[in-house]
């Protein structure tokens, strides 16, 4: 396992034996540490060709609205240009108290992002992990 500690919010790690990229968030965070932490992701990524992440929410909570629009839309772009191959795939693990939250968000916004930026990566949620993993390796 390659582990990095990104600052005191962010724990990442690839594991080579699952082929996956695991996001701990580890407290709440502010927009700047939010898109610092998706850069620190995938600079990691990039040397294992890692197009599946596992991102664990349940401890920091969810985005803002405005900072999840920016996953949904510019980090999507910067995903689809990094040359990690396709599909790419980001499974958010999520409580169930933010599991409701999280469906009207996506429910609200995917329908307004144009088809080509959406195909920069596969976006779902879980409350479980094994559920999420077991989507991340069907995709491969």
């Amino acid at each position: 396992m390659h582990a990095v500690n990104h600052h005191d919010y962010l724990r990442l790690s690839y594991r080579p034996d699952l082929q996956l990229l695991f996001m701990r968030w580890v407290r709440p965070v502010s927009s700047e540490e939010h898109r610092s932490g998706y850069a620190a992701a995938l600079e990691l990524a990039q040397p294992h060709q890692s197009n599946h992440w596992l991102i664990d929410l349940r401890s920091r909570g969810l985005a803002s609205v405005e900072d999840l629009m920016w996953v949904l839309t510019t980090f999507r772009g910067l995903l689809q240009q990094s040359g990690l191959p396709a599909p790419r795939r980001l499974a958010y693990l999520v409580t169930p108290y933010q599991a409701e939250t999280m469906d009207e968000r996506l429910l609200t916004l995917e329908p307004t992002i144009a088809e080509h930026i959406r195909r920069g990566a596969d976006v779902h949620h879980f409350t479980e992990e094994l559920p999420a993993q077991d989507w991340l390796r069907r995709s491969s």
